[in-house]
């Protein structure tokens, strides 16, 4: 056997790749599953908390800085890590599946705070004073306002930082998610073979190019147009 040859055979051998395909494509469907709830909780927790954040209320500011300063700080392995082993010593016990979304939801929603919150203070200040001299109230300015403005702007940097986080479901693998690398992992080990990761490479694939093709449709379709 050649060296070609042996490499095709360690990672593109399709009898292998067959037996576990279902596997991986279970791990595929849990994977989908946990990055749409991420994304969805994740940016609407990040905008709540930064439309709160523009009410300058202070001791609440406050709190809403310290946690999106930690959950951008800590890895969220660490956290992962922390909530599934940490937690039931308190009687709190979580699944994996749902340490693994709590973690990522978080994370996603202390960058997406930031992002909406830059994305509010680069608005210029005299549509504040226009929309309120008009009689707008505080709130209507900011929701009729200053927010559509706002998260137009943050669609680019919002974009790639979602992308960035839900690859992050990989390490449910460490606290036995059954997503697409822990079912390729499992699938390598007990077949002796690294096809099964080829196979699960080509699984987060399909996943996450339409990702990146949709975020960059919608960066151009929201774009402000240069005069």
């Amino acid at each position: 056997m050649t060296s070609w040859q042996r490499f095709l055979d360690t990672f593109f051998n399709w009898p292998v790749i067959q037996q576990y395909l279902p596997a991986i494509g279970k791990g595929f469907l849990v994977t989908c599953e946990i990055a749409i709830l991420v994304v969805v909780c994740g940016i609407a927790l990040g905008l709540t908390l930064a439309v709160i954040r523009a009410y300058r209320i202070r001791p609440v500011n406050a709190l809403i800085i310290v946690f999106v300063d930690m959950l951008r700080a800590l890895p969220p392995l660490v956290l992962i890590l922390m909530l599934y082993f940490g937690l039931p010593n308190i009687g709190v016990d979580f699944t994996g599946f749902t340490t693994v979304w709590l973690v990522l939801t978080l994370v996603l929603a202390a960058f997406a705070e930031e992002i909406f919150w830059a994305g509010m203070l680069a608005v210029d200040p005299g549509q504040w004073s226009a929309a309120r001299s008009t009689g707008l109230s505080h709130s209507q300015t900011l929701i009729w306002v200053i927010l559509p403005q706002a998260v137009r702007m943050t669609i680019p940097p919002l974009t790639n930082r979602t992308i960035a986080i839900t690859k992050n479901t990989a390490l449910g693998m460490v606290v036995g998610v059954g997503e697409i690398l822990n079912e390729a992992t499992t699938a390598q080990a007990f077949s002796g073979n690294a096809s099964p990761l080829t196979a699960g490479a080509v699984a987060y694939l399909l996943l996450f190019v339409p990702v990146v093709y949709l975020g960059r449709r919608i960066e151009k379709r929201f774009a402000w147009k240069k005069a």
